[in-house]
């Protein structure tokens, strides 16, 4: 069975063709600046690579380009577009919904009740569904809602302390995000430690940040909550933040409220504390220039880290590994460091040497460590994709 999975930006489309019967990638690509006369086209099958820039209006035609590209008749792996069994998106929130479904008009209906929550995927993610479901039929529209790994999380750990009425009539809770992402850390981590039930808190750093604790292979709290703009300082955005101080902000800057979150969502996190950027390697340099605010925007990103960390290994009872994923949690190796800095007392130790030298799938952990520390490069898409399959059979 051939799974293609999408992975939608407002202006781009990236995608990975899986063969699932042995999980193997058979090629990746994708489209960016879509909607623009520079468009560009890009596709690697084996050890070919093509890239074609030329106009590409929307999102539906560039799955076409895709598909095209996918069964070029010298390069390609596929006889015909029919060859793909489904198309799967990671889409983000469903609110009413959370699990895996066939995209159908209830599906776009309950992504659109949500707009509001998740202004930055949604809209993009419907817009392109809806048109792939006009351009492209015959081929099953998969979304895999990001929401799902979450909701093994007890109720007193995602339930907000308001109205109840609100929750229940609005689904105002801790819904949690990068679900595929900690979903693949949790199933890649028991292979590695070669058991299921270990406690493990998986750690996605990268331009959108945050921790999950798993016990069991399941999620049991995570730091983001209503919505992707919560938990840890993101590159742009603001991250937890007292909701009563937005009244003061309204006030002193003369903003409407949708303004000034705007701004909270676009010029906050690790952008709005260093004035310069939300880029964890633009930030090192600088501040190893002396620039101050890049050094707090540094100290404050390892900090919240450090604060959630905390909260989930006394919700696990302790902690078997600390993995680490996602493009900082890859290759921050000043971040690993600062986040696992004088935790001898937990039975948390790293190995600067190792640290340094992580490559791939790696530890770093000290021998005298209690606790396993990992770097694990992610893979949602292939997550994705043995959701597709699951609902296909």
């Amino acid at each position: 069975m051939l799974v293609l999975v999408a992975n939608l930006g407002s202006t781009s489309f990236k995608y990975r063709l899986f063969d699932m019967n042995d999980e193997t990638t058979l090629a990746r690509g994708g489209v960016e600046r879509i909607g623009d006369s520079h468009s560009r086209s890009t596709v690697q099958i084996g050890d070919w690579t093509d890239c074609v820039e030329a106009p590409v209006a929307d999102h539906g035609v560039a799955v076409k380009a895709c598909l095209e590209q996918l069964t070029d008749p010298e390069h390609g792996v596929l006889k015909s577009a029919s060859d793909v069994a489904a198309i799967g998106f990671k889409a983000v929130h469903g609110g009413r919904i959370s699990g895996v479904f066939r995209v159908d008009d209830d599906v776009l209906a309950a992504m659109s009740e949500m707009n509001e929550a998740a202004p930055a995927h949604n809209p993009p993610y419907i817009a392109a569904m809806k048109t792939m479901r006009e351009q492209i039929a015959g081929i099953p529209l998969v979304a895999a809602f990001e929401t799902d790994f979450h909701r093994t999380i007890p109720e007193a750990r995602k339930t907000y302390a308001i109205p109840s009425e609100w929750t229940e009539s609005m689904h105002i809770k801790k819904w949690g995000f990068h679900g595929a992402s900690h979903r693949y850390i949790a199933t890649r981590s028991a292979e590695l430690l070669g058991r299921g039930d270990a406690r493990i808190i998986s750690c996605h750093l990268g331009g959108s940040s945050s921790l999950t604790a798993i016990r069991d292979g399941k999620s049991v709290m995570t730091t983001m909550g209503m919505t992707p703009q919560t938990g840890l300082p993101q590159n742009n955005r603001v991250g937890d933040f007292d909701p009563f101080a937005l009244p003061l902000i309204i006030a002193r800057t003369g903003l409407s409220l949708d303004e000034v979150l705007q701004e909270m969502s676009s010029r906050g996190g690790l952008l709005g504390i260093s004035g310069k950027s939300g880029d964890m390697r633009d930030l090192e340099a600088a501040a190893d220039a002396g620039d101050a605010r890049c050094q707090l925007a540094l100290d404050v990103y390892v900090e919240e880290i450090r604060r959630h960390l905390g909260g989930m290994i006394v919700a696990l009872g302790g902690v078997d590994a600390i993995v680490f994923t996602g493009g900082i949690g890859e290759n921050g190796v000043r971040t690993r460091e600062a986040v696992c800095r004088d935790l001898e007392g937990l039975g948390i130790v790293s190995d600067p040497a190792k640290n340094s030298a992580v490559s791939g799938e790696a530890t770093f952990h000290d021998v005298s460590s209690q606790t396993e520390l990992w770097v694990i490069p992610t893979n949602e898409e292939l997550i994705v994709a043995r959701q597709c399959v699951g609902l296909l059979q």
